[in-house]
Parts: C-alpha cells; sequence; structure tokens
C-alpha cells in the first residue's frame, strides 16, 4: 500500500494559506463598511487659483482673468543685444614659447583666457600689455589676434600734477605733524590708569 501524498507539513502550509484568504477578506468587508463612501467625488482634487491643491470645487460665480496664451513665453526671454568693443585689453599671465601657448589676464574682468602661438600676431612675453579678441574655442573662450597694446602717453595728467604739488608743498610740516592721530594717543593712554 502506498502512503498518502499529503504530509503533516502540507497539511499545515494549506490550513494556513486558507486562513490567511479568510482574514483578507474579512478586512476587506470591514473597509467596505467603514469607509465614508461616495466613489470618485471624494477621491477628486482641484487646484485654486493660487495654485494650491483643494478638495473644495472652485467657485463658478467668481470672475476669472483672461489670459492669452501668446503672452506666456517659455524660456528663457531673449536677450537684448549690448554693443561692446570685440577688442579687450589685458596683461600676459604666462607665455611659454618653447611650447607655444599661453594665458591672458582680461584687465576688465580679471577672467583668464588661453592664447596659442599661432593667433599671435606680434610677438609676446609675460607680464606684456596686449589688445586681443575672443574666439570659442574647444574647451571654452580663446584669445586671438593678439598684438602688443600701444602705451597710453598720459601726456595732459602730468603737467596738472606737477602744477598742484607746488600748492601741497607749501604747508609747513609742523601742521602735518599735528594731526588728529597724535590726540588720540594722549586719551588712549589716560584711559589705561
Amino acid at each position: 500500500m502506498a502512503r498518502s501524498q499529503d504530509t503533516f507539513n502540507k497539511r499545515e502550509k494549506e490550513k494556513k494559506r486558507i486562513k490567511q484568504k479568510k482574514e483578507k477578506q474579512q478586512k476587506r468587508e470591514e473597509r467596505k463598511a467603514n469607509s465614508q463612501g461616495g466613489g470618485l467625488e471624494n477621491m477628486m482634487a482641484y487646484v485654486d487659483e493660487f495654485g494650491n491643491i483643494t478638495d473644495t470645487p472652485p467657485d463658478p460665480t467668481k470672475k476669472k482673468k483672461e489670459i492669452k496664451a501668446e503672452s506666456i513665453e517659455l524660456g528663457i526671454p531673449k536677450k537684448e543685444k549690448v554693443e561692446s568693443d570685440p577688442i579687450r585689453k589685458g596683461r600676459v599671465e604666462f607665455f611659454n614659447h618653447s611650447k607655444g601657448f599661453g594665458f591672458i589676464k582680461d584687465s576688465e574682468n580679471q577672467e583668464k583666457y588661453f592664447v596659442h602661438i599661432n593667433g599671435v600676431l606680434d610677438e609676446i612675453d609675460e607680464n606684456d600689455h596686449v589688445q586681443f579678441e575672443l574666439e570659442r574655442g574647444m574647451k571654452g573662450m580663446n584669445a586671438v589676434r593678439v598684438q602688443k597694446a600701444q602705451p597710453e602717453a598720459p601726456v595732459a595728467a602730468v603737467p596738472e600734477e606737477s602744477e598742484s604739488t607746488p600748492e601741497s608743498e607749501s604747508t609747513p610740516a609742523s601742521e602735518s605733524e599735528s594731526t588728529p592721530e597724535s590726540e588720540s594717543t594722549t586719551p588712549s593712554d589716560s584711559t589705561e590708569e
């Protein structure tokens, strides 16, 4: 005679599975009995004019502001063209003649730009003041058409300063020595006592 295929372990697992199924059915019935009902209406959410989510529908009598679809801008607004001089001025921070490249520091915004020997018109060295233009390269902005800057001759500024210096020299040295600084040291000494 063959033994039954139902072992004790199999029967226990079957009982456990049936028990869990009944518990699940009971919980489902309890949820149905305790639910508020209403179905879809209770699940609806509305967005008010300020963008907040609410459970009350919008008031149809309230006047709505009409917005034309053409007035809505998507993305970044167009930038106005600003006329700027393409020729910039700067100083050569580093230049390696053997490798043929270097860096120029812009005098306006203090940014450094790469320069290659092919973009140089005049012979340049470190600390030279140069004029250059910018072009977009593979890894950022590159200085091109680099040439030495002509030194600006401040001819008018030098005589004005020399004329104003005799007036400042005419003040006696004794007046410049009796400044409030010397007076300020005396009160600080008295407060320490």
